[in-house]
C-alpha cells in the first residue's frame, strides 16, 4: 500500500529534510506540499537542490483536501501549527515538528513559550514523539508531537541513567552545541554568515531555553521526583549537528554498562566502546545517533557525549520514524541511509 502524505511548512529547513527522505520511501507518496508564503511556486524555485524530484507545486492550507491524505506533517513554527492542526480532519494521523503539543500541561506551554494553548483537546491526546522510549504510545496515536532536537540529544545520554538510579540527578550538567539550521529558515540579523562564522557562544544562559520545559517535564516523570539539570546551549558555525555533553556523577563503567543495555536492540541508537567519543561528522545527513562515555580524572563522576544530526534524527528523520510506526510500518524504512562524510 502506498500511502498518501502532506508536508505542511514545505519551505522550511525541516520541510527539506522530510522531502528528501520521503522521496526514498517505498510506501509512502507526497501528494501536497503546503507553504501559504510560497503558494503557487515549484519546489525547485525554493530549494533547487530538490529539482530532479517530482514534487507537487506549493499550495496554501485552504488548498488542500485532507479527506485524501492518510498523513500529514506539520513543519510550522510553534503557535502557527496550534491553530492549524485544531483545524484539521480528526481522523487525519499528524506528526507535528513544532513545540505546540510537546508539553503536556498547558501552564507549562504558556510558561516557557509566552502564549496561551489555543488547542487544548489536540494537546491532550497528543503523544510525545521520542520514538526509542514511547514506541507503543505512537503506534496508536492519532497526534505525535516530535521532540527539540536539543531534548532529544541531552535525553538520548541522560534518560536510562535516570531511569536505572546509577546517577546523583542533582549533579546533572548538560553542555550542548547545536548547528545553526537548528534556528530555522527565517531571517535573523544574528545568523547571518558575518554575525556567526569564526566563532561560537552561549545563549539562553541561565535556565531559560525553551527546551528545558521538555527536559523538566521527562526527567521528572522517569525518575518519579522533579529533576533540575543544569544545562547551557552554545551555537556553533556549522550547518549541521548536535554535541551534547553530559557530566554527571556515576561510576563510569556502571554508567556505560547502562547504555549499552539500553540501546542494545535500537537501530539507531550505537553506543560507541568504551573511551570512544562521537562526533557529527559521523552522523551528518542520518537518523543515527551515536553515544560515547569516558571516565573522569575526579573518581565517581562519568562523561557522557551523545552526537546526531538536528534535521534528520533530531526532527524530520525522527517525524518518519514516528509516521512508520502510526502506519504499521517497519520503523526503520526510509531511514537506513549511511551518514555523509566528510
Amino acid at each position: 500500500m502506498t500511502y498518501q502524505i502532506a508536508i505542511i511548512g514545505a519551505s522550511g529547513y525541516t520541510g527539506a529534510e522530510l522531502i528528501r527522505l520521503i522521496a526514498e520511501h517505498p510506501s509512502m507518496k507526497i501528494k501536497h506540499l503546503i507553504a501559504n508564503s510560497k503558494a503557487g511556486q515549484s519546489m525547485d524555485q525554493v530549494f533547487p537542490h530538490l529539482r530532479h524530484l517530482e514534487l507537487p507545486d506549493l499550495v496554501t492550507v485552504a488548498e488542500v483536501d485532507f479527506l485524501a491524505v492518510d498523513l500529514a506533517f506539520c513543519a510550522l513554527p510553534h503557535k502557527t501549527s496550534q491553530e492549524v492542526i485544531s483545524a484539521l480532519p480528526k481522523s487525519l494521523k499528524i506528526v507535528d515538528l513544532s513545540a505546540d503539543f510537546r508539553l503536556r500541561n498547558a501552564a507549562d506551554y504558556e510558561k516557557w513559550y509566552g502564549n496561551p494553548h489555543v488547542a487544548a483537546k489536540e494537546q491532550a491526546e497528543a503523544v510525545y514523539g521520542l520514538s526509542e522510549f514511547y514506541r507503543e504510545e505512537i503506534r496508536a496515536a492519532r497526534l505525535v508531537a516530535g521532540t527539540g532536537c536539543n531534548a532529544a540529544t541531552g535525553q538520548y545520554i541522560l534518560r536510562p541513567l535516570i531511569k536505572a538510579e546509577v546517577i546523583d540527578l542533582d549533579q546533572v550538567i548538560l553542555d550542548l552545541k547545536c548547528a545553526v539550521s537548528g534556528a530555522g529558515r527565517a531571517l535573523k540579523e544574528n545568523l547571518l554568515h558575518a554575525e556567526l562564522s569564526e566563532g561560537y557562544h552561549a545563549y539562553a544562559v541561565g535556565g531559560t531555553h525553551r527546551h528545558l520545559g521538555e527536559f523538566d517535564q521527562e526527567f521528572s516523570a522517569v525518575a518519579g521526583r522533579p529533576v533540575r539539570i543544569q544545562f547551557t546551549p552554545h551555537l556553533i558555525p556549522a550547518n549541521r549537528g548536535i554535541l551534547a555533553t553530559g557530566y554527571v556523577m556515576g561510576d563510569p563503567e556502571i554508567v556505560y554498562k547502562t547504555l549499552c543495555e539500553a540501546y542494545a536492540q535500537e537501530p539507531f541508537i550505537h553506543v560507541l566502546p568504551f573511551g570512544q567519543t562521537p562526533s557529527t561528522h559521523h552522523v551528518r545527513g542520518s537518523n543515527l545517533c551515536h553515544i560515547g562515555v569516558a571516565g573522569d580524572r575526579i573518581p565517581g563522576r562519568s562523561i557522557v557525549i551523545g552526537a546526531l544530526d538536528n534535521l534528520t534524527k533530531g526532527s524530520s528523520g525522527q517525524a518518519l520514524q514516528n509516521a512508520n510506526l502510526m502506519l504499521g510500518l517497519p520503523e526503520t524504512t526510509g531511514l537506513t541511509m549511511a551518514p555523509l562524510y566528510p
